[in-house]
């Protein structure tokens, strides 16, 4: 691992930029360390004309020191949102500079959007026929502006492979999180999560906080039931048991479980429990089994199923994946 060459990051600098999403991967891909706590990442930032400042959408500028030249030695390629990016917000179509530029993107390089950033891959074709996201207050705006974009304005951020897309501001954070635990495993991707004081996971399937009236003051939420949970994934937990915590019928509980979180509560016992069996994977040598049954799948074939729908691989291929990446943590076979 020590002579393998760090993944190259170039986050693009658009005039009108958002000062804080435009620290968000070096925030977080700048954080992401090795078990020697050598960096896992080399991140530029650069802009689509010569090095020199550019105006944000604060009062002031900041000087980017590359040019569009790092575009071309980037392994992934960061577009943040810009309120300034004039013809591509304005009529989806990309100025001669940000033309010239994107030329330089070698094929097979990762494409990331942060926010409003997706209008720019929106705009150099790259989301054509794909599923993507943006700000929820854009997202008709984007649809229409790009009809061939299938857009999910419901979501916090969204995986396609080789070109990845995430909602509003905090949902950056979300995504290069995601992309650091895709990367590099769930250890890696939690340590950066902790030292920048943030969740250290959000499904991409989570809802935006899109407006919704406001729940009464005294309204009870399943906060509580969510916790109680956690700390039982290995229990063969049901609904009826959750919503009992929160003192609700189940279709009450059901029904506000949704509005603050997004999803059912069964799609989120699952995430959870493929989220502690990803930990236990890449962290202990326990069996399969037993891990499957730590996680609260009762069977291994009932974890490999759903490791392999949500990751892509069994759980023995992911293990030997991200043990392989760490060796600090011990055998890498199960």
């Amino acid at each position: 691992m020590s002579d393998r060459p760090r993944h190259r990051i170039a986050v693009l600098a658009l005039p009108g930029l958002i000062p804080f999403e435009l620290g968000i991967p070096q925030r977080i891909f700048g954080r992401s360390l090795d078990s020697a706590g050598r960096p896992l990442y080399e991140v530029t930032t650069c802009s689509v004309l010569p090095p020199g400042p550019v105006r944000t959408d604060a009062d002031y500028a900041i000087l980017v020191e590359n040019g569009p030249e790092a575009l071309a030695a980037a392994d992934t390629v960061v577009v943040p949102a810009s309120h300034k990016a004039g013809p591509v917000f304005e009529q989806g179509v990309l100025t001669p500079e940000l033309t010239a530029a994107l030329a330089l993107v070698r094929p097979g390089t990762r494409l990331v959007s942060i926010c409003t950033g997706s209008y720019v891959l929106a705009a150099a074709g790259y989301l054509d026929g794909r599923p993507a996201t943006t700000h929820w207050a854009s997202a008709e705006h984007f649809q229409r502006t790009f009809p061939r974009v299938r857009v999910d304005a419901d979501v916090l951020f969204i995986d396609d492979g080789d070109v990845l897309t995430s909602a509003g501001v905090a949902a950056g954070i979300d995504l290069c999180l995601h992309i650091v635990r895709r990367d590099h495993g769930s250890a890696v991707a939690n340590e950066v999560a902790r030292r920048t004081v943030v969740p250290p996971h959000r499904e991409g399937g989570q809802a935006q906080y899109i407006p919704r009236p406001l729940p009464e003051a005294r309204q009870a939420t399943t906060a509580a039931a969510r916790t109680w949970a956690l700390a039982r994934l290995h229990l063969p937990l049901q609904l009826r048991d959750l919503a009992e915590r929160e003192s609700m019928s189940v279709r009450t509980f059901t029904r506000r479980f949704r509005e603050e979180s997004g999803i059912s509560p069964g799609q989120w016992l699952v995430r959870q429990r493929i989220e502690r069996a990803r930990q236990l994977l890449e962290s202990t040598d326990l069996s399969v089994d037993q891990v499957a049954r730590d996680a609260g799948f009762g069977t291994a074939q009932s974890m490999r199923q759903h490791l392999q729908s949500a990751l892509g691989v069994p759980p023995t291929v992911y293990r030997r994946t991200f043990r392989a990446r760490t060796p600090d943590h011990g055998r890498s076979d199960a």
